[in-house]
């Protein structure tokens, strides 16, 4: 059974007299990579404030069931929306009364967008929503010139790209939503759960996350993901395993190993194993990205033969290398999928993840809540350590990145 999409929908509206003219903003956003994957703002004319509100909330909603052609299948898609207007909210939710006569209808359209098991509602403060509501004044501002809100020119170029579903449908589901929604490259903070927001839950699962040892590929830098040769541990590698594996040996903190399914990775995690008397089990997504036509080359070929799609994978997370190979946004999915059985499966221990660059950096990212493009401003050395820690009320601490003391 496929898994439904996952969407957060941040939504605002405003007047400029309360009745007066009034705006409203809309984001979608991934909640797994933190990008905006569409956007909608309208000027409405006089309205109240709790109207243009309730305006931006089903603006939301039809862009997140635009991105998904089969969206009013219940099982098809899951929405979070955040607002900062507890009135909504609480309304939406079914715990408040909907009195004021303007309201009711409005409140009756949201729901009739997505069945009612596919949205949930949250109340966030202003400050969490800055998103939608500068959207919802930008389209104040443009009504006050008498023209309607546009995309920025950064995004008016793009197309909305399918999210789920045969390609076919995706394409006419997103057209349905191109007039007033524009996809962006701007990423979105990744809602997160604030330090003081919940309860410690007790000890959390803790992955100590290994980078490999060296390959032949590694100091030449080369594209070496899980669609090439699967190539094995050098010398150098080997030994860098060996160093790694004393210096757990004598932390003496891994209960569990996990690796990734690639030889230079097994390897690694044999070698651990063997000190530390423990086993290994595989984990297929913690394997490395394919990158297509890419792997085994350096990034200099890669510019040279592919400049075009480079700077395109580059630009943005939804954009796969040559040939096939994954986005980072397929990655970031993959990874987080397996990062939620995993901290389940050892809620309480610590579990040693032997992987490689991109699902490190891609946890990595998630604890923080950065943004896709912190994948290309992180460093991590072959045999390197990192280290995160997830708890059961949400939070997570990074603890550890690319330590290499035990190499030197």
């Amino acid at each position: 059974m496929t898994e439904p999409r996952q969407f957060v929908i941040e939504a605002d509206g405003g007047s400029r007299g309360n009745p007066g003219p009034a705006g409203y903003g809309a984001v979608v956003i991934d909640p797994v990579t933190g990008e905006t994957l569409a956007e909608a703002a309208e000027y409405i004319g006089i309205a109240t404030n709790n109207v243009a509100e309730y305006r931006g909330l089903i603006a939301g909603l039809k862009a997140a069931k635009a991105l998904v052609p089969d969206a009013s299948a219940g099982d098809a898609l899951r929405v979070r929306v955040r607002m900062d207007s507890k009135l909504v909210v609480e309304q939406m939710s079914g715990r408040w009364k909907i009195k004021h006569p303007d309201m009711k209808p409005l409140a009756a359209e949201a729901a009739r967008i997505l069945p009612a098991s596919a949205v949930t509602y949250e109340w966030i403060p202003r400050e969490k929503n800055k998103h939608a509501d500068r959207l919802a004044n930008e389209a104040m501002d443009a009504g006050k010139r008498g023209k309607q809100w546009e995309p920025s020119a950064s995004t008016a170029a793009l197309d909305l790209p399918p999210v789920s579903g045969p390609p076919g449908d995706a394409a006419a589901g997103a057209a349905k939503a191109r007039a007033a929604i524009s996809t962006r490259r701007e990423p979105a903070p990744t809602p997160q759960v604030g330090w003081g927001a919940a309860p410690d839950m007790g000890a959390p699962a803790t992955f100590v996350l290994l980078r490999h040892g060296e390959t032949a590929l590694t100091p030449e830098k080369r594209f070496s993901g899980s669609g090439g040769t699967d190539p094995e541990l050098s010398a150098a590698g080997r030994h860098q395993a060996e160093r790694v594996a004393e210096s757990l040996a004598a932390r003496g903190t891994i209960q569990e190993i996990v690796s990734s399914p690639l030889r230079r990775c097994r390897e690694t995690a044999a070698t651990v194993a063997a000190r530390l008397g423990l086993t290994v089990e595989i984990e297929d997504g913690l394997r490395e990205t394919d990158f297509g036509a890419w792997e085994g080359l350096t990034f200099a070929e890669v510019r040279e033969r592919y400049g075009p799609d480079l700077d395109a994978w580059l630009a943005s997370t939804r954009t796969p290398p040559t040939g096939g190979g994954e986005s980072f946004a397929e990655v970031a999915r993959r990874v987080s999928s397996t990062r939620d059985r995993l901290t389940t499966r050892y809620a309480g221990r610590t579990v040693l993840l032997v992987t490689h660059v991109t699902p490190i950096k891609t946890l990595v990212r998630l604890a923080l809540g950065a943004p896709p493009e912190s994948l290309f401003r992180m460093e991590l050395s072959a045999a390197s350590l990192s280290a995160v820690a997830y708890y059961a009320d949400g939070n997570a601490s990074l603890r550890l990145l690319n330590d290499t003391s035990h190499l030197r």
